[in-house]
């Protein structure tokens, strides 16, 4: 790694916390989205560890999947059950993808199965967000308010569920934005606000890329929103370049693979684990961000994309 590529670019920050692997192709993807403007431009970003920190207060922060607490407890016990077996195959290097496939379907089938048979209600995924150590990143706000003005949208790849993630980000951002669109696992409930069954395709961690503009169109008309703020699976797939935001080396591939872009820049967060992965990171990534590093970086370079003039 040469220590003068690192220096060049920091987008903000000082080169301890950020690393340019290729600075001439950095700078050739920004002039060739530049030139096409934010009509042809979207973010796809990964949520957990990627908008929210790795740290939270010192501790670990949780996952929107981890933090849910079901009322009763005997249920959370057999999730992590779950968690415990099916964790380490999704991480095994030797298993066939197909194989691992089927597994992960099997597991978030069950964990699906067991939120419906143990009585989970919306009270109870308010009441987890609300005791979670779950927090975004400095900038994040930032970053969505930039790209509302510019009509620019956001989409949220997570295996986890869209309801959570939306709890999240009412109690923790304390606002909404238009253009920010949640492609994940979405719950239904009754009129009482107790779960029943689960929407639309399951997503899981090695099929997030499948699909996934027209579950985010799906989804928009399940939530009957008004016309001008419909992001219609068409419109997106006109926005070729594409900003993506991840944690792994795996959201390269599971989160655009299947798009059409013409120009795409990639950030990794690489939050630990440093000297053992970041020549990985930056094979990968156009821009790494180290030891949970604040949004603020790609809000300046989201701001030297379209500037504030535009």
């Amino acid at each position: 790694m040469n220590q003068a590529k690192t220096e060049t670019m920091v987008n903000g920050y000082s080169s301890k916390l950020v690393v340019v692997d290729d600075p001439k192709l950095l700078q050739q993807k920004k002039a060739a989205i530049r030139l096409m403007g934010p009509s042809k431009f979207q973010v796809i970003a990964d949520f957990d560890n990627t908008l929210t920190r790795f740290w939270v207060d010192g501790c670990r922060g949780q996952s929107s999947h981890g933090l849910l607490q079901q009322e009763n407890p005997v249920y959370n016990a057999k999730r992590d059950e779950l968690f415990n077996y099916y964790h380490p195959i999704e991480f095994d290097p030797q298993l066939p993808i197909d194989e691992k496939t089927k597994l992960m379907e099997e597991w978030w089938g069950k964990t699906h199965g067991l939120l419906i048979e143990g009585g989970l209600t919306y009270d109870a995924i308010r009441n987890s967000v609300s005791s979670a150590l779950i927090a975004f990143r400095e900038g994040v706000v930032e970053l969505f308010e930039y790209l509302e003005e510019r009509d620019i949208p956001v989409l949220i790849f997570s295996a986890g569920l869209a309801d959570i993630i939306e709890e999240v980000l009412r109690q923790k951002l304390h606002r909404t934005f238009k253009n920010v669109k949640i492609v994940s696992n979405r719950m239904k409930f009754d009129q009482n606000g107790n779960l029943v069954s689960f929407t639309g395709k399951l997503i899981h961690s090695l099929n997030k890329n499948e699909h996934a503009l027209d579950m985010a169109a799906s989804l928009h008309e399940e939530l009957g929103e008004t016309d001008d703020q419909i992001i219609d699976s068409a419109s997106l797939k006109k926005r070729t370049n594409v900003l993506l935001l991840g944690d792994h080396m795996g959201d390269l591939r599971i989160m655009s693979d299947g798009l059409n872009y013409e120009t795409r820049i990639s950030v990794g967060f690489l939050n630990h684990n440093i000297e053992n992965s970041l020549d990985n990171y930056c094979k990968g990534y156009d821009i790494v961000y180290l030891d949970d590093a604040p949004m603020s970086g790609v809000v300046k370079l989201v701001s030297e994309l379209f500037p504030a003039s535009d």
